[in-house]
């Protein structure tokens, strides 16, 4: 009998039919589950709390996949978390070419967070590493010999408590699971001057009418909020709100927009609820809040260590009509350095995905993203 579409098993048959798909289980609940790609740089595709008929969590590109071929200038799969480097835009990026202008026909991805396939260098029911060597060259004409190793792991519902103490999960379908990628230097020593590289981890999702951005922050630093809300364009007023403890932004799919917040503003928690399907998303990810975090704007940068550790993103029609998604996206930098040869950067990345009624779902929300589910959502 065929998976029904929406469903874990579903897109694990689709992805079978054209890649090598890795399912990874969580050790002490067989219903939580992951599938991982090699061929796409180590990719968790999508994920499930509940088995095979369960909701698939992430976002899949069924039609690129499917076309077996290659786009130009970048290859948007899908997929819940997968690695890009930083800085997309400004003088040291590795997207565009030495004194090439920052225009969308000269942009390129570098084959190694795009194309290239990784080395499946470790895999157990739960676990997996991956690794693969690039050299690439920056805007500024620098060049960077490095090797990515990401090691994807799902945690047992044991861990995931321990993870949100004080939280009654009973009732509750969960799944979670963490990447850690470490960026390490297999060349020349970094300098400051010249740029360095970040990691970037990004998460697709399937938007609906009843799906809600969450961005908490906090003014431990700052008494101004950080908030970058202009990538493409001013996010207009109903799509976007500032709460007491909370920046929340539409995840319909219907409107191009995309926030950001400088370390010195973000938590290090974000996330997102699903009221139609009663499904809180959340993501855990490495702060480091007085770090150096790279610009990705399309532009040279005066302060091009004054980036974003935190960004979302919601797809929307491109003004030719045409439009990728829909999707949306939570997406999470690391702080960078200078590395010396052979030193190492390591940034995590954790999703956690709660299915159940909204009154169980309703005090992880509170806790760790600073909302209330019944009355800070409504638009």
């Amino acid at each position: 009998m065929q998976a029904s579409q929406g469903t874990f098993g579903h897109d694990v048959a689709f992805l079978k039919r054209h890649q090598d798909v890795l399912v990874l289980t969580s050790p002490d609940n067989d219903s939580a589950q992951i599938a991982v790609i090699g061929a796409y740089q180590g990719r968790v595709m999508t994920s499930t709390a509940n088995g095979a008929g369960g909701n698939s969590f992430g976002w899949i590109n069924y039609k690129l996949i499917e076309s077996g071929r290659y786009q130009p200038h970048m290859n948007a799969f899908g997929g819940e978390d997968r690695i890009w480097l930083s800085p997309e835009g400004g003088q040291f990026s590795v997207y565009f070419k030495p004194a090439a202008p920052f225009t969308f026909d000269e942009w390129q991805t570098p084959a190694i967070i795009d194309t290239t396939a990784y080395t499946l260098d470790k895999a157990t029911g739960s676990e997996a590493v991956f690794s693969k060597t690039a050299s690439l060259t920056n805007h500024a004409g620098v060049t960077f010999d490095i090797r990515i190793e990401r090691k994807v792991s799902v945690f047992s519902k044991t861990a995931i408590a321990g993870l949100f103490p004080d939280t009654d999960l009973t009732g509750v379908n969960v799944v979670g699971y963490e990447t850690a990628n470490t960026l390490e230097n297999t060349g020349a020593d970094w300098h400051r001057d010249k740029g360095v590289l970040g990691i970037w981890i990004l998460g697709m999702f399937t938007p609906s009418p009843k799906t809600t951005i969450i961005a908490p922050f906090t003014s431990t630093y700052s008494e101004k909020l950080l908030l970058t809300d202009t990538y493409f364009g001013k996010v207009p007023a109903d799509r976007l709100k500032v709460l007491d403890q909370a920046v929340i932004m539409r995840a319909d799919g219907n409107h191009r927009s995309k926030i950001g917040l400088a370390g010195l503003s973000a938590r290090p928690f974000a996330g997102s609820y699903d009221a139609g399907k009663g499904v809180l998303t959340i993501v855990q990810y490495d702060l480091s809040p007085t770090g150096d975090y790279l610009k990705s704007t399309w532009e040279q940068h005066n302060d091009p260590y004054g980036g974003d550790a935190l960004n979302a993103y919601n797809d929307g029609p491109l003004a030719d009509g045409s439009q990728l998604g829909p999707f949306y996206e939570l997406e999470s930098n690391s702080s960078v350095k200078a590395l010396k040869k052979g030193e190492t950067l390591t940034h995590h990345h954790r999703t956690f995905h709660f299915e159940g009624p909204a009154d169980k779902l309703a005090p992880i929300a509170k806790a760790f993203l600073g909302v209330d589910l019944q009355t800070d959502l409504n638009w």
